[in-house]
């Protein structure tokens, strides 16, 4: 009996990892794991619900694009213009936003542990009930941010810590 299964499943075939199709364009839960999408534009694109796990966005421009529940774990947004995008409820922990500018953007309730925000700006940002324990915020702009307990804003001057 094991052989017939055994044989079964050399003529049928296991189905193989479905690849991610870095070539698609921006849509809603399209899949982009372990893409290259540097330098590129999606401004106002919707991503909601993208499989953007290690996927490098250096240098791209995402402003105002809908990035709601996201799984970006260890995505890089590095020198990324994030202005006013919406990032609620998206998984975005070992992310790098090195120096990306977050202005207005909404990080309400995303995971953001372990994230690095060297030398960002989350200037006006919204962190409420955000996950952020081991997030890096060296030097970065948190003036007037919403944080994490969705009550107190951020002092003007605001950097590496909302005071």
């Amino acid at each position: 009996m094991r052989f017939v299964f055994f044989a079964i499943v050399l003529l049928i075939g296991v189905p193989a990892a479905v690849a991610a199709d870095c070539n698609a364009s921006a849509a809603p839960q399209v899949d982009w794991q372990r893409c290259y999408l540097d330098g590129r534009e999606f401004v106002g694109d919707d991503l909601a619900g993208a499989r953007l796990r290690e996927t490098s966005f250096l240098r791209s421009d995402l402003s105002g694009a809908n990035l709601r529940k996201v799984d970006g774990y260890r995505v890089r947004f590095i020198n990324a213009v994030l202005k006013g995008t919406k990032l609620d409820d998206g998984l975005f922990s070992d992310a790098d936003f090195t120096k990306a500018d977050l202005t207005g953007a909404s990080l309400v309730r995303a995971d953001l542990r372990r994230a690095r925000f060297f030398q960002a700006s989350l200037r006006g940002a919204d962190l409420t009930e955000a996950k952020t324990l081991g997030a890096d915020f060296l030097n970065a702009d948190l003036s007037g941010a919403r944080w994490t307990d969705g009550v107190r804003i951020c002092a003007e001057g605001s950097m590496g810590q909302c005071n």
